[in-house]
């Protein structure tokens, strides 16, 4: 891309930065100022750069080489930034993964990633070299500059996605500062992230790190509790937070004097994203937060394409997810026809003419049609090119022959103050085909839910077919830290034992 100043010839752009080399920048710049903290660990930018140069020389005297992935199962925390940081510096690829991860899946990623080096703590039983931050630093001492290296991919995170199989999404960008990244998160130099969703998953990764490495500081919570956010962003001033809805439930319905307790004026940018949103969720953030605080991203970890809405324009288009920021998407038919605005259909994405692939697959295959990808979504768009989603493709239950979208009849159910969160499948039925069953943890004190009220709440927002014929009553939340539910895995539990 060029520019042409007036009287001049064509101006280029300046070449990308490397990761490593921006890491270098923000420590001479910004000194003993705070870079990461999580929990009771902090460090400055110089720290981070020092220790990452360290780290960066361990894993190159491990034997990783340029675009090796190295697999991170390190929990939130400031070894979790260094540690990817680090393989940066050394040209290779973070591929992050749950610390939490079963043993026999994480075996599975790692026959997928080949990495030479696992970073981790504590025994694990795979059949690579498991080493943890600490180990790495006591075998290097030179925390001098490294030479640049580019990195050919940004990140590899995992997916499972509804079949429960891991692969990994290796991404098209490569290990440079991205300055579009900052624009889509609205980050700014010297602001101050709270970040309370696992690094692992994309959304996380990518908006922290995207702010991170334009200069704003990473306030890391090692697990996500409610009063805790509001708390970190009073403490330290944030301007930008990050969220799922099942966070935003669970810290609206904190007490309203608790919720009072906390000043969170300082904030900016209240970005959500990962899951639906139910309407009077939405609402109650933007009423306050403000409506141009709070903002919505859709996108996939493939990153083809992707919308983007600001709580304004929800008002004015609800339950949209936004409009096209960047890539291009299309609503087709069963036949793979293109179907008018307000038409249900899958929701496909692909790049922008001209640009290269977003990412690539390892272990896994593009559901396509022709140069358009799915990822499973259904939804509409309106004539004014606003995307509306109704749910998973796979996720959809079939009652006599009508479409129910488990994620409407999970936002009725969030919606009901005794309940904590949900999560909607279909069962087989002999008559109707499927039934809607709903699976539902109480509100915190409750342990059980005044079913004839609830059934009385979900008769004033569903139709007769969508609301569900059973309910069963969990004590834990359906959704992890990322607010991602597994409906698949869900059903598979429950279908034997009903037939």
């Amino acid at each position: 891309m060029t520019e042409t100043a007036p009287g001049a010839g064509p101006v280029e752009d300046p070449p990308p930065v490397p990761i490593g080399v921006r890491i270098g920048e923000l420590a001479r710049e910004h000194g003993d100022a705070t870079a990461v903290v999580c929990e009771g660990t902090t460090r400055t930018w110089a720290e981070l750069d020092s220790r990452t140069n360290r780290l960066a020389r361990a894993l190159l005297a491990r034997g990783v080489v340029l675009g090796d992935l190295v697999t991170i199962g390190l929990p939130n925390s400031v070894e979790f930034v260094e540690a990817c940081i680090a393989c940066w510096k050394a040209g290779a690829v973070p591929q992050p993964v749950s610390a939490a991860m079963p043993p026999l899946e994480l075996q599975g990623v790692v026959e997928l990633a080949a990495p030479p080096l696992v970073v981790a703590r504590g025994e694990l039983p795979l059949d690579r070299p498991i080493a943890d931050v600490d180990e790495l630093l006591a075998e290097a001492d030179d925390d001098a500059p490294l030479p640049p290296v580019v990195s050919p991919a940004y990140k590899a995170p995992t997916s499972g996605g509804s079949t429960g199989r891991p692969k990994l999404i290796v991404s098209g960008q490569t290990g440079v500062v991205e300055p579009f990244g900052a624009l889509v998160w609205r980050h700014r130099p010297g602001g101050v992230m709270v970040m309370p969703g696992p690094m692992y998953h994309n959304g996380p990764f990518t908006s922290a790190m995207a702010g991170l490495l334009n200069g704003s500081a990473l306030v890391l919570m090692p697990r996500f509790d409610a009063e805790e956010v509001l708390r970190l962003v009073e403490r330290h001033r944030a301007t930008w937070l990050y969220l799922v809805p099942a966070m935003m439930s669970r810290i609206w319905r904190l007490p309203d004097d608790v919720r009072a307790r906390y000043d969170v004026a300082s904030l900016e940018t209240v970005y959500h994203l990962a899951a639906p949103c139910p309407a009077w969720l939405k609402e109650v953030w933007i009423d306050w937060v403000g409506p141009e605080v709070l903002m919505e991203l859709y996108a996939g970890t493939e990153a083809q394409a992707g919308t983007i809405i600001s709580g304004a324009e929800w008002l004015e288009h609800r339950g949209s997810v936004g409009k096209v920021a960047y890539g291009e998407m299309t609503i087709l038919g069963p036949d793979g026809e293109q179907v008018p605005p307000g038409t249900v259909g899958e929701v496909y994405l692909r790049r922008a003419p001209g640009q290269g692939p977003s990412y690539r697959y390892i272990g896994a295959e593009a559901r396509t049609r022709g140069n358009w990808e799915s990822l499973g979504d259904v939804g509409w768009m309106d004539e004014d090119g606003y995307l509306y989603l109704a749910d998973r493709r796979t996720d959809m239950i079939l009652v006599g022959g009508s479409n129910v979208y488990p994620a409407e009849v999970e936002a009725a159910l969030d919606e009901h103050p005794q309940v904590a969160s949900s999560a909607v499948i279909g069962l087989p039925d002999d008559d109707l085909g499927q039934v809607v069953h709903a699976i539902v943890q109480p509100a915190p004190g409750l342990d059980a839910i005044d079913l004839d009220d609830l059934r009385r709440h979900l008769a004033e927002r569903l139709v007769r077919y969508k609301q569900p014929r059973t309910f069963e009553l969990v004590g834990e939340p359906l959704r992890d830290d990322a607010g991602k539910v597994r409906r698949s895995q869900l059903l598979a539990d429950r279908v034997p034992a009903q037939q």
